[in-house]
């Protein structure tokens, strides 16, 4: 049985909770529920020469979400017109991670990303890719091919770099 001391300790916890949920619904305007701190895998990109870091959540292709162990969409292959993520196959640079075609901040920022396949052609020596607009140019200068994958990604940028 509770003393009058615990049963107050209780009410002041019970209180003090029902106090932070109450100012976090109410700063957010949102019912989310408590929060929690969970493990995501973090994973970087290249946006406009820095590094951008971001979570896979869920993709639209079924073998890519066992590989990479996150939830599978049907829904999200219907998306259209989201940015590009540019994935480096083949041969590549040391340091090579895939790159952007937008960030937080941009009006064409989306969390879910279209993805787009490079491959250097044979006898161009690779270089470092960290921009969009670079592995463009380079696809028009005849340099690399861009494949569009037909796979959409829910990965959200939770830190922009500098």
């Amino acid at each position: 049985m509770l003393s009058t001391k615990g049963i107050a300790v209780l009410g002041a916890v019970a209180l003090a909770t029902g106090t932070a949920s109450a100012a976090a619904m109410a700063s957010s305007g949102l019912p989310l529920g408590p929060g929690t701190s969970s493990e995501h895998t973090a994973y970087q990109a290249y946006y406009d020469g820095h590094k951008d870091t971001y979570f896979v959540t869920d993709v639209s292709n079924k073998a890519q979400a066992s590989a990479l162990h996150v939830n599978y969409s049907k829904e999200l292959a219907a998306v259209k017109g989201a940015p590009a993520q540019y994935f480096v196959q083949g041969r590549a640079v040391a340091g090579q991670l895939s790159v952007f075609g937008s960030e937080p901040g941009e009006p064409s920022y989306n969390p879910l990303w279209e993805e787009f396949f490079v491959t250097w052609k044979p006898g161009v020596k690779p270089v470092l890719l960290v921009k969009d607009d670079q592995i463009t140019g380079l696809a028009k200068k005849g340099k690399l091919t861009i494949r569009d994958a037909h796979i959409v990604l829910n990965a959200p940028i939770v830190k922009v770099g500098k």
